[in-house]
């Protein structure tokens, strides 16, 4: 089952488990790209790196499962991109606390937030990001 199999709001445990292994897979393809071009000095600092990069990305996705569903839940609303403007919203203050740094937090809470309320609204009116154009 897939994240927009289900309605907004219902099977929070299972959206939630799957945006949690698309950031934990964003996060191990990020970090290999990190070791390849800033190469590590040994073994243990490139674990880190990796475990640090996949790690973060992990909770990203969760956090941004469980806020979605729950604001759904909570707000009455079905496909509702606010919902998932707010999803957005929670992750990217997830990495302003992780950075310690109001100036991220802020700008990935904004950044992420309208990344997701426009994935949202182009699921929902059929948006494409590749082939012939619908006339």
């Amino acid at each position: 089952m897939g994240y927009w199999d289900s309605a907004d709001g219902e099977q929070c445990p299972t959206k939630t488990w799957a945006a949690t292994q698309a950031g934990a897979g964003l996060g191990l393809v990020g970090s290999a790209y990190h070791i390849v071009a800033l190469p590590p000095k040994n073994v243990v600092e490139a674990v880190r790196t990796a475990t640090s990069g996949t790690l973060t990305m992990a909770a990203l996705g969760a956090i941004f499962g469980v806020t979605t569903c729950l604001t759904s839940q909570i707000r009455g609303t079905e496909d509702d991109p606010l919902n998932y403007f707010i999803g957005g919203c929670a992750s990217g203050i997830l990495l302003g606390v992780r950075t310690h740094s109001y100036m991220t937090g802020t700008s990935a809470c904004l950044g992420l937030g309208t990344l997701a309320a426009l994935t949202k609204m182009g699921t929902i009116e059929g948006w494409r990001l590749s082939g012939p154009p619908k006339l």
